[in-house]
């Protein structure tokens, strides 16, 4: 495992516990599957009751390289995987089973896991971290408050709390790190997943301020992203960039992560909206956005400014065939109309149902994303930057609902 080498080492006073020599956990290794990853038969797991009454819904999120995703119900857990569409396994437990955080490693067998809903399953000030091949919990982190996120890289566990954010060494359980944040009652954090650095990112102090970890150099940087409340954030797999949205939910923000500076601002709409997710694409050419509106936004990244040297422009190595996020026609008057004439708007939209909370993330296959609805609604689209319009469906399931195809 990776060793940290953070700030001196804070003492543990939010954590009550940590497992005394817990078992060894499993390497995690990303290009390991699941052991259940070559069922496609009916899962024997699915009930009568299943298909009578689907479980509630309590969490869903995808993986590190967006390949699969989980969810939490009322009754356990079940992993998905994205291209193709199946359910590769599923956890009902018999007493409670209420799991209202199910983070996953890559598509290895550790998966973290903090109880949730009605009936929980874990106390939710606890993460236990789960061993799939045993089909147990093989450790446990315990706080004296709510568990609000959780992050896994493949040499850390991050554990976000409602004012405090804790980074812990993977393969002994050992705290590396702690910060105290801004109220944070949603949880955000992310982290980055390349393997030559580790870059953290949560709330600064301040309302609308970000912190941003660079553990590898040793360096820490505030941006103050927006005058209001921050209401999502996202980092690229590198850890580059950053992107944010405020409660207004009208402007996303993409900044540098290494010097803070603002590097390109795009306009979801103009009516106040919740943000519910951020993603951009494996090349950080595209950003992603889902909202209240019911919604999918997908912008144009002007990426070159950041790195010359990287492929961001999918296998298409001439710069000048980048598709530039359309702006308002009255743009040439900027700075005597307001900002909103200089706004850059998506390239690509796609519809859905207002009333369901969506996430959203880019698909392995070339200009497609795919979309999770808290209702079940699982949604495979593509879109063409070229014509600047509505995305084309390609597949739609409700996960939540037994197929033949499980």
């Amino acid at each position: 495992m990776t060793t940290l080498s953070p700030s001196p080492w804070p003492n543990q006073t939010d954590v009550i516990d940590s497992p005394l020599n817990p078992p060894p956990i499993s390497n995690p290794n990303p290009n390991s599957t699941p052991p259940h990853d070559v069922i496609d038969t009916p899962n024997p797991n699915s009930t009568i009751s299943d298909q009578i009454t689907p479980p509630n819904l309590l969490h869903v999120t995808f993986n590190q390289d967006y390949g699969c995703f989980s969810s939490g119900t009322d009754r356990g857990f079940r992993i998905y995987n994205c291209d193709p569409f199946r359910e590769l396994f599923r956890r009902d437990f018999d007493t409670g089973g209420g799991i209202g955080i199910v983070e996953m490693l890559f598509r290895c067998n550790i998966l973290a896991l903090v109880g949730g809903g009605a009936d929980p399953q874990y106390p939710v000030n606890k993460v236990m971290i789960w061993d799939d091949h045993q089909s147990r919990c093989i450790g446990e982190l315990t706080f004296r408050s709510e568990v609000r996120g959780v992050r896994l890289r493949r040499d850390s566990i991050v554990v976000v709390l409602e004012k405090k954010v804790l980074v812990y060494n993977f393969a002994d359980l050992k705290l590396l790190h702690q910060v105290e944040t801004f109220e944070n009652p949603k949880g955000l954090c992310e982290v980055s997943q390349g393997s030559g650095s580790f870059v953290m990112v949560c709330f600064g102090l301040r309302k609308g301020e970000v912190r941003v970890e660079h553990y590898v150099t040793k360096r820490t940087k505030f941006i103050l992203a927006h005058d209001s409340r921050i209401a999502c954030l996202k980092l690229s797999q590198d850890g580059v960039l950053l992107a944010t949205a405020s409660t207004k939910g009208t402007l996303v923000r993409i900044f540098n992560t290494y010097d803070g500076t603002l590097l390109q601002e795009v306009r979801r709409g103009v009516d106040r909206a919740e943000i519910y997710s951020l993603a951009f694409s494996s090349t950080a050419q595209w950003l992603a956005v889902s909202s209240d509106k019911g919604t999918v936004h997908v912008f144009s990244l002007k990426t070159n400014s950041v790195n010359e040297g990287t492929d961001n422009l999918d296998n298409n190595s001439n710069p000048k065939l980048a598709v530039a996020s359309p702006v308002s026609p009255l743009s040439f008057i900027k700075g005597v109309l307001p900002k909103y004439f200089n706004s850059e708007w998506s390239v690509a939209q796609f519809r859905l149902n207002e009333g369901s909370q969506y996430i959203v993330a880019f698909g392995h296959q070339k200009n497609t994303v795919v979309i999770l609805g808290l209702d079940g609604s699982f949604y495979r689209c593509k879109f063409d930057p070229a014509t600047n319009g509505e995305m084309t469906q390609l597949e739609y399931h409700n996960f939540l609902k037994p197929e033949e195809a499980f």
